[in-house]
């Protein structure tokens, strides 16, 4: 027992002195570490407690830290390993009120709760909170009844003037904002979000502290957020909001909202890793990968930073590692989604849909409504596409159904058979499918005719004439390269002269500055802004192919047409496609010229096209199951590491294709070994490395702006294998010294001094259990709290003994007595439900090869 307590007071002492406490007097200030009652702690009597930290002569010992006048300010509630944290509750509850506190910290070194005796209940942090954090947290007084009496009218936000052609918000002359009714050229709440705020107002009374909003694309969802957090920071139960986007251009457009929608209440800053002015911002907009890479989100920000914490697209962000980010923080919690993923529907416990042994819990985790509080699996507030039709705010596409020969036979129960050589070259009758288009079955002359007939029948812009602006869905990004170069072809014997091959863009995630693309779309410049009228303000370009990266979140009013030359069998990627088309505009404010504005009078878009190449329409009208148990989706390697990475290629279709013609080459080839120590050259690599990249102009603005894939993409083109130095991405990993494998990102981080090192393997493997305990219910928590310690020693084995893993998949247990880094009794201390949950959680979130 006392080994186990004087490990929770060394691993204690650590996370206070991490987090900038003091038990010595500094020349960084003086001691804030003091005992019950108010002893100040010296060298000396912190080696007299010894190894039982928990009692003395004089009874428990507490922890108390001090303000910068030595007063008060938190009790630090300390046990020993084996016990539950959460046990000293009402005790450290007594001893807090006696000295007049009103925070505590319950911990047993490795199971922390932050409590606020005014805000409930205690939460689960992962750090404790720096002195200036709580300091600031203190001076924080939330008054729930003030924001449940505050009155929310229509002219809660009031735009008195309307945006202008390049006003500050960038809403380049589109009047009709989604969210926004005009009178007397004044801007007002419409009644729903009126309503939506005052159902905030609702759960608080009722003493919720998460909301979920289930709003259809294009019904103001930001406006509405803009409205929450005034109500929030205005009443003073916020000091501070975070909003967190999954999505660079989405970061950019929220900013934008935000600063010109509060400009005249609050401030906002769209929160970039050199920037350390978040601090002066009410309303901090950043992405979640952007926190999530090399845990920004714990190095640089406290439990207590954030009171009101909004997780757009919320249905994406709290799955994997993500979650980790939003849990972090503590205070109230706001999902915004317009397809909400119910896991527990229809689920039956007792007939789980896999063998997974977590799937209830894993379904809990990924669950939308349970996730923000609705256990009844209603949202807090609801608006539909069905109401905004029916009020008159959206309206609904029409369906353009078409079929060609082929996908007709793809389509059908019997499939398209042809007769191909097989692997041993002999003909065979091979099947496909509709799933099977541009993955195992390739046909030019059907793609050409899906262009063709969607040129031909598509929406023309209602004051140029040119064919309206439309995005195409294709199955992958080569599928994307060759609808863009079809298109391209046809538009230029339609409209010769006139696009030289402007017409459509690729913009998928390999496609340089294809992020910029999608905003540039939507502000009407992209490749151009003007082609049939110099007076008309619209994109040059005017089809955007793309596979995914313009559905969730993505605003662009005045398309006309959708396409899709997929299929597609997820309903809530098939709500997000269907809702880009959705939003109402008045195509007449593009126009620069008045008299012509006059001439031609008000023109609404009324109606959008949605063709339909592989009758999606039909199957979620007609065949798909809404009552069938959502799968779970399949775990992605390596889950954690920011997704800001290019995507990898994807691996050969199984089994034989028809029609492929693509080739692939070896383009190096080499071998050399080098020891485990490196040669001299190595070691003094990474200082050269260093000096080159920052000398790069080129990189450092790629850098600066944020664009990984592209600075990732220049140093593989342009400083590795080059005959002056000869870098490359192993003697890096060598040089830089450290027991695990680093990626590219990391060191260009290093480089650039975004952190100042590299995190060891057992830091990481630190932060990554962490992680674990965040996925984790206060039930689970309290009924493991004693095994904590065991469950992680296992943990870091398992992720990093390959023989071990071994043994534990071929449940060859017997040989644990004689293996070095992981015995039969370690495992033996590891609860029997754990002994499979961790490898299968450390299979799902964790990318091994890091840890080589």
């Amino acid at each position: 027992m006392a080994a186990k307590e004087a490990k929770a007071r060394i691993k204690i002492n650590k996370l206070l002195e991490e987090s900038g406490w003091r038990f010595f007097d500094e020349k960084g200030g003086k001691a804030n570490v003091v005992l019950e009652p108010n002893v100040k702690l010296t060298r000396e009597r912190v080696d007299g407690l010894g190894e039982n930290f928990e009692t003395t002569a004089n009874g428990f010992i507490d922890f108390l830290l001090l303000d910068e006048q030595g007063y008060p300010l938190v009790v630090l509630e300390a046990k020993a390993e084996d016990k539950n944290p959460l046990i000293g509750k009402e005790q450290a509850r007594k001893y807090a009120k006696s000295q007049n506190c009103r925070f505590i910290i319950l911990s047993n070194g490795n199971l922390h709760y932050f409590w606020d005796l005014e805000q409930g209940s205690p939460h689960i942090i992962t750090r404790f909170p720096t002195p200036d954090s709580i300091e600031g947290y203190l001076h924080f007084q939330p008054n729930p009844d003030r924001l449940i009496k505050e009155m929310v009218a229509k002219d809660y936000i009031v735009l008195t003037q309307l945006p202008g052609y390049a006003d500050e918000a960038g809403w380049k002359n589109r009047d009709e904002r989604p969210g926004f009714i005009e009178k007397n050229r004044l801007r007002f709440l419409r009644d729903y979000q009126k309503r939506a705020v005052q159902a905030i107002q609702d759960a608080v009374a009722d003493g919720k502290s998460r909301f979920l909003f289930e709003m259809a694309t294009g019904t103001g969802k930001t406006l509405t957020s803009a409205a929450v957090i005034k109500l929030f920071l205005r009443t003073g139960n916020a000091r501070r909001v975070l909003f967190l986007v999954d999505r660079l251009e989405l970061e950019d457009q929220a900013n934008k909202a935000f600063t010109f929608l509060l400009k005249n209440d609050f401030t906002s800053v769209i929160y970039k890793e050199r920037r350390d002015d978040w601090r002066k911002a009410e309303i901090v907009v950043t992405t979640v990968q952007s926190l999530l890479f090399n845990d920004k989100y714990k190095r640089l920000f406290s439990p207590t930073d954030f009171d009101l914490v909004i997780s757009d697209e919320s249905h994406r962000s709290i799955g994997g590692n993500a979650r980790a980010v939003f849990e972090y923080f503590v205070g109230y919690k706001l999902g915004l989604t317009a397809t909400p993923k119910d896991y527990l529907k229809k689920f039956d416990t007792a007939s789980p849909t896999t063998r997974d042994p977590r799937e209830l819990e894993r379904r809990m985790l990924l669950d939308t409504y349970r996730t923000f509080g609705c256990e009844s699996g209603e949202p807090t507030f609801r608006y539909s596409l069905l109401d905004g039709v029916k009020d008159g705010f959206l309206i609904n596409p029409v369906v353009v159904d078409a079929r060609t020969d082929i996908t007709t036979q793809l389509l059908s129960d019997e499939g398209y058979a042809v007769l191909a050589v097989n692997e041993d070259e002999e003909d065979a009758e091979q099947t496909f499918y509709h799933k099977d288009f541009e993955k195992k079955f390739f046909s030019e002359s059907t793609n050409r005719l899906f262009c063709e007939t969607l040129l031909k029948n598509a929406l023309s812009d209602p004051i140029s004439g040119e064919i309206g602006k439309m995005i195409v869905f294709g199955v992958s990004q080569n599928h994307a390269a060759k609808l863009t170069q079809i298109l391209n072809e046809l538009a230029d014997v339609l409209f010769p002269g006139k696009y030289q091959s402007d017409f459509a863009v690729q913009v998928t995630s390999l496609i340089p500055e294809a992020q910029q693309y999608t905003i540039n779309f939507t502000n009407n410049n992209l490749l151009g802004s003007a082609n049939f009228m110099e007076s008309y303000r619209t994109s040059k370009a005017r089809v955007c192919v793309t596979v995914g990266m313009m559905t969730t979140g993505y605003d662009c009013p005045d398309l006309l047409n959708l396409a899709l030359m997929r299929p597609v069998f997820s309903p809530q990627d098939f709500v997000q496609i269907k809702g880009r088309g959705t939003r109402k505009h008045n195509f007449i404010e593009q126009l620069f010229d008045p008299a012509l504005k006059e001439q031609i009078g008000s023109q609404e878009k009324t109606r959008y096209k949605l063709f339909d190449f592989f009758a999606n329409c039909e199957y979620f009208e007609e065949t798909f199951d809404y009552d069938e148990v959502i799968k779970l989706p399949r775990p992605r390697q390596g889950a954690g590491e920011g997704g800001d990475g290019p995507e990898p290629p994807p691996p050969p279709p199984p089994g034989g294709t028809y029609e492929y013609g693509g080739t692939d080459h070896i383009s190096r080839f080499g071998e050399h070994h080098v020891g485990e120590q490196g040669m001299k050259i190595d070691r003094m690599f990474f200082n050269r490395f260093e000096d080159t990249a920052r000398e790069d102009d080129s990189l450092k603005a790629l850098i600066d702006s944020e664009r990984w894939d592209q600075a990732i993409e220049y140093v593989h083109t342009h400083l590795f294998d080059k005959p002056e130095e000869y870098f490359n991405l192993d003697k890096l990993r060598r040089a830089a010294g450290v027991d695990r494998r680093l990626s590219l990102r990391e060191i260009l981080e290093k480089v650039f001094g975004l952190i100042a090192g590299f995190k060891s393997k057992d830091e990481l493997l630190e932060d990554e259990f962490d992680k674990l305990l965040l996925d984790l219910s206060p039930e689970e928590l309290e009924q493991h709290a004693d095994a904590i310690v065991a469950l992680k020693n296992y943990f870091k084995a398992y992720a990093t003994d390959s023989r071990l893993r071994d043994i534990i998949e071929h449940k060859r247990f017997t040989e644990l007595n004689v293996n070095p880094s992981f015995s039969m009794a370690d495992f033996k201390a590891v609860p029997q439900e754990w002994r499979g949950r961790i490898p299968h959680y450390i299979k799902d979130y964790l990318s091994l090869n890091q840890f080589m």
